[in-house]
């Protein structure tokens, strides 16, 4: 036996030699066949233990690779590798064992499986290896070097592990005669015996394919936590500074992982894809003059949960040196009806305060909502102030014009003003109400118009499809005629409490 540090694989190895030998001075007692079987058992059930082991493993590691391809899809296509491997051994080596205890009314009565004959004659006949035996050898061949090549310059104490372990090259007896390793391992020994040692090479096997798991995602994770993967970043208390302030910020250290993919990444309400070498590259408008805010979040997965950073930042942004500003003043007008977005700032100031009647926040820097739907007046005043970094107060007012929401005009089918429309196309259409070239996309409801037909009664109809006595009457009306659509009932969606101007008919001529 070698010498040094043992594993426990090798030293099961050595009391089943010893056991071997005991076997043969106790002339095959039928404790140490039962032993043997027992053991067989032992092993049958830690292979499964193991099997379960690396399965969960595999599938870790298969999410892994489907959240960091570039980072561990070559990990998973190695251990692909070593699985396939690994199962093809185990499941030849199954088949054997079925074929040996094939005709056995009990399999585990091990007292009756004292003899060679089946192995010895299935393997090794007239002193030479049977086809069947050179299969065995080829499967152990096959494994050993599949898995030496998988793992190339990797893992070399695993690699020198599997080229002892599965070798078949001849060895030598107690008596220092060669023999090959088919009839050193297996000819002349009992069946529950060879059987057992059978299993323990699906265990060591399974043992091997568990150490490369385990060994290629320790590696993997010892390079991610690598200091070679951070660098310093200069982190400014703010990103921009008035003439005389000093400079303040702070230097940190950021890991650095170019195979990085985030699941999804969301900044100021945007969902970003463009990733460049494990960074978000960032390309948008800056926005008005001020303090502007950047928030989102970054989400990968880790494991089966799904990890979100979220993204804080600012930014303020400055006026160009001798730039006009020019103002359209008979544009500055809010809306009755509707929540008028206002981005409000003054340029290098991070925080301003303004307010006006149905002035509220919006959330963000800057951002506000404006309502002037109660409000009786045509003008509204907003008034602004803020605080320079040295402490002077700056303030400022800006007037809007109130204005109600223009005239809706009518559809049908989406048309409006004068159409023509075939009878039976006008049946079935949708009658609805618009606000073309207005700022706001609003929804607007018909819950109710009056349809004329010449000659006939005014239908008032309730909803916005014409009913059966609508129907009734177009169906008297003749071809070129035109009917038509008025009185038209619609509001807001989701605001009841404000009425809109009288909606503009719609007057349709027959084509049939």
């Amino acid at each position: 036996m070698a010498s040094g540090k043992q594993t426990p694989r090798q030293k099961m190895i050595n009391l089943m030699y010893l056991v071997f030998i005991a076997m043969l001075a106790l002339n095959m007692s039928k404790e140490v066949l039962t032993a043997f079987g027992l053991m067989n058992e032992k092993l049958v059930e830690a292979n499964a233990d193991t099997t379960q082991r690396n399965q969960l493993a595999m599938a870790g590691l298969a999410e892994k690779a489907s959240e960091q391809p570039a980072k561990y899809a070559p990990l998973k296509e190695q251990a692909d590798q070593i699985n396939a491997l690994t199962e093809e051994l185990v499941g030849y080596i199954d088949g054997v064992k079925n074929k040996l205890t094939a005709e056995m009314d009990d399999p585990t009565d091990y007292e009756t499986m004292d003899k060679s004959n089946d192995l010895d004659e299935l393997w090794y006949k007239g002193g030479k290896v049977t086809p069947e035996g050179q299969e065995f050898i080829d499967k152990m061949d096959t494994y050993r070097n599949g898995v030496v090549s998988v793992l190339g310059a990797d893992l070399p104490k695993v690699r020198a592990e599997v080229e002892k372990e599965f070798s078949t090259a001849p060895e030598k007896d107690r008596d220092g005669v060669e023999k090959d390793w088919l009839s050193y391992n297996y000819v002349g020994f009992p069946l529950v015996a060879s059987i057992t040692k059978l299993t323990q090479i699906q265990a060591d096997a399974k043992t091997v394919e568990s150490e490369i798991l385990s060994d290629l995602l320790a590696g993997q994770l010892k390079s991610d936590v690598s200091m070679t993967n951070y660098q310093a970043i200069v982190v400014p208390e703010k990103t921009a500074f008035f003439n005389g302030e000093n400079f303040k910020g702070k230097v940190v250290l950021g890991r650095f992982d170019n195979s990085l993919n985030f699941d999804k990444v969301t900044v100021n309400g945007k969902d970003l894809e463009k990733t460049v070498g494990g960074q978000v590259v960032l390309d948008f408008p800056a926005g008005n003059v001020g303090e502007q805010e950047i928030k989102g979040e970054l989400q990968f997965k880790e494991g089966d949960s799904l990890v979100s950073i979220p993204i804080t930042s600012s930014y303020a942004v400055i006026p160009k040196p001798n730039a006009a500003v020019i103002s359209a003043d008979k544009m500055n007008v809010v809306y009755r009806g509707v929540q008028n977005p206002m981005t409000i700032s003054i340029p290098g100031v991070g925080s301003v305060s303004a307010n006006a009647p149905g002035l509220s926040p919006a959330g963000g820097a800057g951002k506000y909502n404006m309502n002037v739907t109660t409000l009786k007046q045509r003008e509204v005043k907003i008034n602004v102030s803020g605080k320079l970094p040295g402490g002077e107060t700056v303030s400022d007012s800006k007037t809007f014009r109130i204005k109600d929401i223009p005239r809706p005009v009518g559809t049908v089918r989406g048309e409006e003003g004068s159409i023509k429309m075939q009878r039976n196309g006008l049946e079935i259409s949708t009658i609805g109400a618009d606000l073309p070239d207005f700022d706001f996309q609003l929804k607007l409801n018909v819950t109710g118009f009056k349809f004329r037909v010449p000659g006939q009664p005014t239908v008032r109809v309730n909803g916005s499809r014409l009913d059966s006595r609508a129907k009734s009457t177009l169906r008297r009306a003749k071809r070129g005629e035109t009917v038509q659509i008025f009185d038209i009932e619609a509001g807001i969606s989701g605001n009841s409490g404000y009425k809109l101007k009288k909606v503009s008919p719609v007057i349709i001529e027959l084509t049939n």
